[in-house]
C-alpha cells in the first residue's frame, strides 16, 4: 500500500518516470506517500498554491503541492506553483509567502537552529524510532538544537476533523460537479450510481463514508461551524503555534511514518506499528515536508518537519541541510511483494 491519494504520484516519481510531480493532500496524501516512496514532499501552507480544478475533499485542508526526488527540485516547483489565483479565493493570502524558494537551499541550513522533538509520535513503531533517532543524531551534528515538545491535546481533534471533512465534502464535491457540468450533480447521485454498479465499484469496500456525508447539513449548520472551530484551534494557537512560541522553536520534526504495508482486501488494513504524523500540520493548514530519512528491511521511509504558515522558507532550508548532510535516499530497486 503506496499511502494516500497520490501515491501515484510518489510512485512514477521514485520510479524516475517523470522528473517533478504534484500531489494533492487533505490529510497525509502528498507526504505519506513520499515517505514511503522514498521521495521529497511538500505540503504547503493552505493559500499558498491553488487548488482549482482539483477533486477536492475539504475546502479547509486541501492542497496541492511538489512530490519530486529532491528538496531543490521542490523549491523549484514550489516557486511556480505560489501564487495569486482568481479561481481559488484562498490563495488572496499567498503573497505572505516567498517568489524564489531556491533562496533558501543552503547546506548550513541547520546550523543554530531550534527544533521541537515531537515525541507524541514516538513508541508506537521500535524499528521507526530506531532509524527516527539516527535522523535526530545528523540534525544535531550539523548544527541544531533539539528540543523535546509534547502535544497534549493531539488526541482531541480527529473526531471534530472527521465531521468537517464530512460535511465539506458534501458541499465542495457537488459544487466541483456543478462547475464541471458533469452528468451526475450531487453526492446522492454518486451513492446511487455505485449501488447500481456495487459489483464493479464496491468490490472490495463500501461507501459508508459517502453515506454518511449526504446526509450532512450545509456550510452554516452549528455542528459544523463548531467543529471547524475546535479542529483549528486545537492544532493552531493550542497546538503547533504554542509549541512554537513556548519553546522558541524555527520547526517541529517527527517520523512522517512507518514503511508500507500489504493492502488486505478481505480484513482491511492492519493498524499495528502504524506511525502518522501528518495530522496535526494537515489540519492547522500549516506546511509540512518530508525527505527521506532511511530504509527499513529495503523499504524507505521519511521524516517531517513543520511549523507554523508560511514557514515554507525555514522548512526548505531545514530540509535541504538535513538531505545534503544525510544523503539517505537510494535508487529504488524491484522487490518482491512486502509481506
Amino acid at each position: 500500500n503506496p499511502c494516500g491519494s497520490s501515491a501515484g504520484t510518489g510512485a512514477a516519481i521514485a520510479a524516475n518516470l517523470a522528473a517533478i510531480g504534484i500531489g494533492t493532500e487533505t490529510d497525509g496524501s502528498i507526504v505519506c506517500p513520499a515517505s514511503v516512496c522514498g521521495i521529497v514532499g511538500l505540503k504547503p501552507t493552505l493559500g499558498l498554491v491553488s487548488r482549482s480544478g482539483v477533486i477536492p475533499i475539504a475546502h479547509s485542508q486541501d492542497t496541492a503541492g511538489p512530490m519530486t526526488r529532491t528538496v531543490e527540485d521542490a523549491a523549484i516547483l514550489l516557486s511556480v506553483l505560489a501564487g495569486f489565483d482568481r479561481s481559488d479565493s484562498v490563495t488572496s493570502q499567498s503573497n505572505k509567502g516567498a517568489k524564489d524558494y531556491t533562496r533558501f537551499l543552503q547546506k548550513d541550513g541547520l546550523r543554530k537552529m531550534r527544533i521541537g522533538v515531537a515525541r507524541d509520535y514516538w513508541g508506537k513503531n521500535a524499528e521507526v524510532d530506531k532509524l527516527t533517532n539516527d535522523a535526530l543524531d545528523a540534525i544535531k551534528n550539523a548544527g541544531a538544537t533539539l528540543i523535546d515538545v509534547k502535544f497534549p491535546l493531539l488526541q482531541k481533534f480527529g473526531d471534530a476533523e472527521f465531521e468537517v471533512l464530512l460535511y465539506e465534502f458534501k458541499a465542495d464535491l457537488e459544487k466541483y460537479l456543478v462547475a464541471r457540468n458533469a452528468p451526475y450533480k450531487t453526492l446522492a447521485d454518486l451513492i446511487k450510481f455505485n449501488e447500481e454498479n456495487a459489483e464493479k465499484e464496491m468490490l472490495y469496500f463500501k461507501q459508508e463514508i459517502f453515506e454518511s456525508a449526504a446526509k450532512k447539513g450545509n456550510l452554516q449548520t452549528r455542528a459544523y461551524r463548531l467543529a471547524l472551530q475546535k479542529s483549528k484551534s486545537l492544532t493552531q494557537a493550542q497546538g503547533i503555534d504554542a509549541a512554537m512560541i513556548k519553546n522558541k522553536l524555527d520547526a517541529i520534526v517527527a517520523p512522517s511514518n512507518a514503511p508500507v504495508w500489504t493492502t488486505d482486501l478481505i480484513n482491511g488494513d492492519c493498524g499495528s506499528g502504524y506511525v502518522s504524523s501528518s495530522s496535526l500540520a494537515a489540519v492547522a493548514g500549516y506546511p509540512n515536508i518530508s525527505v527521506p530519512a532511511g530504509f527499513l528491511k529495503e523499504l524507505p521511509i521519511g521524516i517531517s518537519f513543520f511549523g507554523p504558515a508560511f514557514s515554507e522558507p525555514t522548512l526548505i532550508k531545514i530540509a535541504y541541510a538535513f538531505e545534503q548532510a544525510t544523503k539517505a535516499r537510494k535508487t529504488p530497486k524491484f522487490l518482491a511483494t512486502y509481506a
